[in-house]
């Protein structure tokens, strides 16, 4: 079974921080994914790539994130980070972590449907 729990958003001040982690499910679905990520969906748009990170750590951003979200994981404890720092308003969104578009059609093959977990709401405001 492919399970993806995230946690860690809350309220923040602009310039604020904070750790998102997200569990993921020990499984031979999930050994067979080499990237994971992390997406977020603002109000009224649509979901968007974030930050992606290979089984190896080599790591990719968005634009709109390079230089303040560093993206990490652990494979002994099936964990994937997304530290977010110097937050703006426009970071506000719900933020998923999940496979990259290779990984989410497998998981899609398995389940058939386009999983995502239940998402942590991030807001950042004054």
């Amino acid at each position: 079974q492919v399970q993806f729990v995230e946690s860690g958003g809350g309220l923040v001040q602009p310039g604020g921080s904070l750790r998102l982690s997200c569990q993921t499910s020990r499984s031979k679905t999930m050994l067979s994914i080499n990237t994971m990520a992390w997406y977020r969906q603002a109000p009224g748009k649509q979901r968007e790539l974030v930050a992606s990170i290979t089984n190896g750590g080599r790591t990719n951003y968005s634009d709109a994130v390079k230089g303040r979200f560093t993206i990490s994981r652990d494979n002994a404890k099936n964990m994937v980070y997304l530290q977010l720092d110097s937050l703006k308003p426009e970071d506000t969104a719900v933020y998923y972590c999940n496979a990259d578009y290779q990984g989410r059609r497998l998981i899609a093959t398995m389940k058939g449907y386009d999983y995502w977990g239940q998402g942590t709401q991030v807001t950042v405001s004054s």
